[in-house]
């Protein structure tokens, strides 16, 4: 009886030696595991990289429409009397609208007259619990030949969800964009 117990048990060690063995020397599904291995960590790369591009793009395109804006105030073709804080925010809201949700949420603007540059350059940005303090921000261009900044700030928010711990640096998970204008205005005629 013993012989029997002994022989069966090195019978089954046998089959699971060479069970295991035809696993490792089997190469039929070690693409499929090498894959599977290799692809969180390609679609992690991948997700960084787009939604790195998606808000760098974004970034720029509120920038030049800063840029736009700020040179028709510069030459008088928006003036200060003609325009309602809110007709300024739909026309620059409309120039980002292909990389920004319909009616701008989070977009903030700050436009101002300055004596002197120097004054316009000592402003900050002010954050209060976290978030932009948009505290005094007014839209009011000046005349003619007078010194303004354009600050424009969009809350973006970040699509990635494991992007977002390390891309996000608003408190609700977004990320800030920001874009600022200096200039002076040419001698157009204050109507």
């Amino acid at each position: 009886m013993w012989q029997e117990i002994k022989a069966g048990g090195q019978e089954r060690g046998r089959w699971r030696r060479s069970l295991l063995g035809r696993f490792v020397r089997n190469r039929k599904g070690s693409t499929a595991i090498e894959f599977t291995i290799l692809a969180i960590p390609f679609s992690m790369l991948v997700f960084a990289v787009l939604e790195s591009c998606i808000s760098f793009a974004a970034q720029q395109v509120m920038a030049n429409a800063a840029d736009d804006m700020a040179r028709q105030f510069r030459t008088g073709q928006i003036k200060a009397d003609q325009l309602s804080k809110q007709e300024v925010r739909d026309i620059f809201c409309e120039r980002i609208q292909i990389v920004v949700s319909p009616g701008c949420p989070g977009l903030e603007m700050d436009l101002r007259t300055y004596t002197t540059f120097a004054e316009a350059a000592q402003q900050r940005v002010a954050f209060l619990n976290g978030d932009i303090d948009t505290q005094g921000f007014d839209i009011a261009p000046g005349p003619s030949m007078s010194k303004n900044m354009l600050r424009v700030f969009y809350r973006w928010p970040v699509i990635t969800d494991f992007m977002r711990k390390s891309m996000a640096n608003l408190p609700d998970g977004k990320t800030l964009h920001y874009a600022s204008v200096t200039w002076q205005n040419e001698p157009f005629e204050d109507d």
